[in-house]
């Protein structure tokens, strides 16, 4: 049985003079650790797609479970990581990274320990009483991302978090994230406008099509770029021959509207 299912999910938006096809025909399966990103032109439903996945919105029609359950009854196991870190500017690190586990319930002291090693592990060791003021963007990011990590979700959905970071930042971030949701087996879905960013961080891509927003065509990123970190992955020529095919692809989804 797979970890994540949706099922023939549609989406519509309505407004008192109109309909839009947002989504359609929706179908695929994602299993436990795997690591898939969402791909596609502007308006083709990626965050849609992602709105849906986490339960902030239910589908005009179809279903999407993980684990078994509807994602709106595991508003407390799902993860975010988004373009903004939400950082809150007025409480320190250690408070901002512990919140999700006070919100919750689940602030004891070994989920604290567990909370503030993590910290360390990713290169934050010694800002826990510092604000976010003090700290650059890509450290904001990193604290944003032990603050999701915290509440040990069943699943994490990343909306181009690293979009608003300077490039070298965000290729070192992106070494980061793969090698913590590998090293913590985490299932993740990641939605980017970026095809070297999802070739390089994902075990598959799903392209979308737009208007309506539909799955396309799905990309199984070869083993020998999966097995390595994102920065290296840039330098394979499987990395350069998927990036061609899926940018000719796009290319015809574009020409095609």
């Amino acid at each position: 049985m797979s970890f994540l299912s949706v099922d023939n999910v549609h989406h519509s938006y309505f407004t008192p003079k109109s309909a839009t096809n947002a989504l359609k025909d929706i179908n695929f399966e994602i299993q436990e650790g795997e690591f898939i990103s969402l791909l596609g032109p502007s308006g083709c439903g990626k965050t849609t797609m992602l709105s849906i996945l986490s339960g902030l919105i239910q589908p005009t029609e179809g279903s999407v479970l993980i684990d078994g359950a509807v994602p709106s009854s595991l508003t407390s196991s799902i993860g975010y990581m988004l373009q903004q870190d939400y950082l809150f500017p007025w409480k320190t690190i250690e408070e901002n990274v512990l919140l999700g586990l006070k919100l919750n319930k689940q602030l004891t002291a070994k989920s604290r320990k567990t909370a503030l090693n993590l910290l360390k592990e990713i290169g934050l060791a010694g800002v826990e009483k510092q604000y976010p003021r003090q700290l650059s963007g890509g450290m904001r990011q990193r604290a944003a991302l032990v603050r999701t990590l915290a509440i040990n979700p069943k699943i994490l959905f990343l909306d181009e978090p690293f979009s608003a970071l300077d490039y070298q930042t965000k290729l070192k971030l992106e070494d980061l994230v793969f090698e913590t949701l590998k090293s913590y087996k985490k299932t993740a879905v990641l939605v980017t406008h970026d095809i070297g960013e999802a070739i390089s961080m994902s075990d598959r891509i799903l392209l979308f099509a737009a208007k309506p927003g539909r799955l396309y065509k799905t990309f199984l990123v070869p083993e020998e770029l999966r097995a390595i970190r994102p920065f290296d992955v840039r330098s394979k020529e499987a990395y350069s021959v998927l990036f061609q095919e899926i940018w000719k692809e796009l290319e015809s989804l574009e020409n095609h509207e």
